[in-house]
């Protein structure tokens, strides 16, 4: 027993780090706070769970996400990769996103075709349950 419960806790802390998306596309002044570091940011970068994304007055970025969920942020936007789980079988998780400022584009993927509510963006004025459609969200400071 003891030893399935350290395997449970390594497979979660596995996950925790574990890739959830990349960037396909960076133009201008785009960079990660993962950890309290800021990380400069280039096509194929690998984000985690806990990630922000931070775009400059001229920057944007195009991000894939390993459920195929699709996001494009413009310039001076904040975004938090607050919670992402998936399982690429069964296509069930969820996948929390806070939009602090900016504007981002959404195609959602398999996690919000799977199960309603299972892929949320959080705003300062907002919650948006997404299930399966594409939008978009601007938040001004």
């Amino acid at each position: 027993m003891k030893t399935l419960l350290l395997v449970a806790l390594l497979l979660l802390a596995c996950q925790a780090a574990a890739e959830i998306g990349t960037v396909k596309n960076v133009s201008g002044e785009v960079q990660v706070e993962r950890e309290g570091r800021m990380l400069p940011v280039e096509p194929g970068f690998e984000l985690s769970q806990d990630d922000a994304v931070i775009t400059g007055k001229d920057g944007r970025v195009g991000i894939i996400f390993i459920d195929n969920s699709r996001f494009s942020a413009g310039p001076n936007s904040r975004l938090e990769l607050a919670r992402f789980r998936f399982n690429p079988t069964t296509h069930e998780g969820d996948f929390v996103t806070r939009v602090r400022r900016g504007t981002v584009a959404v195609v959602s993927g398999q996690i919000a075709k799977h199960t309603e509510d299972a892929m949320k963006i959080e705003t300062p004025q907002s919650n948006l349950g997404v299930r399966g459609t594409k939008f978009l969200i601007q938040v001004q400071e």
